[in-house]
């Protein structure tokens, strides 16, 4: 986090929800001036109202899909306009779709592929030269557990996650140049938020967080290590190193559980319809900083 008086601005996409959202309340403790971005604006405006209580120094709502770039640049050059620089980008914009690979619609599966991956490069396209403009500034991206590992039926978000950790690495690369900027990735597993069941899914069922179930807040707690010690990959999730391990390690064994682990404890033996979830638009009434799962 920048060390001066000045309280930092942060933009934050994916805040009317989730990890998103529980980020913006444990920043605002911290008194930081804060930009929120998603793609629904009313319940930004709920994420806002908890931001401002919590004690943000100020928030400012925009309204934006992150695979909008020209809407995405406008809610940036809006905040350096404003505020006059901008410090941190915590980058948690993310749909998810349960299915095999040949159930899952062909536009569904892309759609969560590209939030991801052309999400990401939206965002550094965007938000990096301000950073060298500035020479300084932090993105940190909320990656997945999944960036590590391959699990069945969640095919688009296991491809989302790889491609997106991988340019992740690249762009760390290539700002070697300008020692003021970092870029992060946190990697939770479990997590108490409305994505699973905000899904498209062609199971069947919804999804649920896989134990152990971090609470949001405790990933948003993460985040702001993150920002106070950078760092390249950072785990949210004690079992992340053994679970990622395993999957490198003894691949066959692996590939035997996974598949009865994932549809006992992942999977929440509901009944629904094939469902497209939010993946293309907003489900203001499914937004929350937590789901429904007991969490630690």
């Amino acid at each position: 986090m920048p060390t001066s008086t000045d309280p930092p601005t942060v933009l934050i996409t994916g805040a009317s929800s989730g990890i998103g959202r529980a980020t913006a309340k444990e920043l605002a403790g911290r008194g930081a001036t804060l930009v929120l971005v998603s793609r629904g604006e009313e319940s930004l405006e709920e994420a806002a109202a908890e931001a401002r209580a919590a004690g943000a120094a100020e928030v400012v709502v925009q309204t934006a899909d992150v695979l909008d770039e020209e809407a995405f640049r406008a809610a940036v050059d809006a905040t350096v306009e404003r505020f006059g620089r901008l410090d941190v980008v915590v980058h948690a914009a993310q749909v998810m779709a349960y299915g095999r690979i040949e159930d899952v619609p062909k536009e569904v599966y892309e759609r969560v592929v590209d939030t991801a991956v052309h999400g990401t490069a939206t965002v550094a396209r965007v938000v990096l030269p301000v950073f060298r403009s500035q020479h300084a500034g932090h993105l940190v991206v909320v990656n997945s557990l999944l960036g590590n590992i391959a699990t069945p039926l969640l095919g688009s978000y296991v491809t989302a996650k790889w491609g997106q950790l991988g340019l992740i690495r690249v762009l760390q690369q290539e700002t070697r140049d300008e020692p003021g900027i970092s870029i992060s990735a946190v990697q939770p597993g479990g997590v108490d938020t409305p994505i699973y069941a905000q899904a498209a899914s062609w199971t069947g069922s919804t999804g649920r967080p896989p134990p152990p179930v971090y609470s949001p807040y405790r990933v948003a707690r993460v985040i702001l290590s993150t920002l106070d010690r950078p760092r390249r990959v950072v785990q949210a999730g004690l079992l992340n190193p053994v679970i990622t391990a395993g999957f490198r390690l003894v691949p066959g064994v692996f590939d035997v559980l996974v598949g009865p682990l994932l549809q006992r404890l992942a999977i929440a033996d509901d009944d629904v319809p094939p469902t497209e979830g939010n993946v293309f638009e907003s489900k203001p009434a499914g937004n929350a900083t937590e789901g429904r799962w007991r969490s630690i």
